[in-house]
């Protein structure tokens, strides 16, 4: 069974007791969130030899994290493994530096080996009226277009590259296609670009399996003139944002979800939707 380092910040927050508001991004912590895309491969993670996350499943996305910068080891197992003694990955050294926003992915590479890729998020400000929508490559496929509308807007990315457009706001079609063509594997799907966000979209899984999959992350607080801090959202726990923005202004943050304002969650389009 391939196994991948998905859960490694997470079990890190979860065993040393780090995990605040997103915002709280400085000097000496790191915002970092962490995205399982290895299909069929559920593990257990465990930190400094305790374990701090369970049956972690492909397709989720965890975080935003504010750790602690420094270095974190961690080991991963089959499921419901006794113990760290007998890894199938690890034990794994992963740095993170201060005042950046990762996203580390779990995922296979071009030939469908497992491997992680930690990501830097470009937080940087947008224009006013535009947002910024960065494709992330971390599927076992060949280089790819990204179309819009029909039209390759992306073209050539691939495995583990990410390319990034400053868009004007409003809802796109986007799909994946082989370098060259126009016929989608994956999508097409709609994505939207929000004022002030940065939308990051990943393509996930294997062609050769037929399993492909894409996972949404967004970022929030990119606006010229600040109007929030960095979060994240997505179709597939939306409901739970009214409640979690209730929370913040009583001061409550839900601890799973260790977002400021909106939570962060994995929304799923599933090929061909």
């Amino acid at each position: 069974m391939r196994k991948t380092i998905t859960g490694v910040v997470v079990g890190a927050v979860a065993a040393l007791g780090l995990i605040t508001p997103a915002y709280a991004i400085s000097d000496t912590t790191a915002d970092l969130s962490v995205l399982h895309g290895i299909p069929d491969t559920p593990v257990d993670v465990y930190v400094n030899g305790e374990l701090t996350l369970d049956d972690f499943q492909p397709g989720d996305l965890a975080g935003p994290l504010d750790l602690a910068a420094g270095d974190y080891e961690v080991v991963l197992t089959a499921p419901d493994a006794a113990d760290a003694s007998e890894p199938v990955l690890g034990p794994i050294s992963v740095t993170l530096e201060a005042n950046t926003s990762y996203t580390a992915v779990a995922h296979l590479n071009e030939a469908g080996e497992p491997t992680v890729t930690p990501f830097v998020n470009d937080i940087s400000e947008t224009a006013a009226g535009e947002g910024r929508l960065t494709v992330r490559h971390t599927a076992a496929a060949p280089a790819v277009d990204v179309l819009a509308g029909g039209d390759a807007v992306i073209e050539g990315l691939a495995n583990p590259d990410e390319a990034s457009l400053d868009l004007a706001a409003g809802t796109i079609e986007a799909s994946v296609a082989a370098a060259g063509t126009t016929d989608p594997v994956i999508g097409p799907a709609p994505v939207e670009v929000q004022e002030g966000v940065l939308t990051i979209v990943y393509a996930w899984g294997s062609l050769e399996d037929d399993n492909l999959d894409i996972a949404v992350q967004t970022i929030d607080g990119l606006h010229s003139a600040p109007e929030g801090v960095n979060s994240g959202t997505g179709g597939q726990l939306a409901e739970r944002d009214a409640m979690m923005q209730a929370m913040v202004l009583v001061g409550g943050f839900a601890l799973l979800a260790a977002a400021a304002t909106t939570g962060v969650v994995v929304a799923r389009a599933r090929a061909n939707r």
